[in-house]
């Protein structure tokens, strides 16, 4: 599966780990995340990601 990073502050978001402090649960594809969902660390939208390799 695809990662995203956080163009802010650079988070990646792992599919294959999810985010599961915040109800994501490992598997999710990014896409399949809800909207309303925000980055865990700084706090900005889905729209801030974007996709990249490793």
């Amino acid at each position: 599966m695809q990662k995203y990073i956080c163009l802010v502050c650079g988070y990646i978001y792992d599919p294959e780990v999810g985010d599961p402090d915040n109800n994501v649960a490992p598997g999710t594809a990014f896409e399949d995340i809800p909207e309303e969902w925000t980055c865990p660390l700084c706090g900005v939208g889905k729209d801030q990601f974007e996709e990249t390799e490793g």
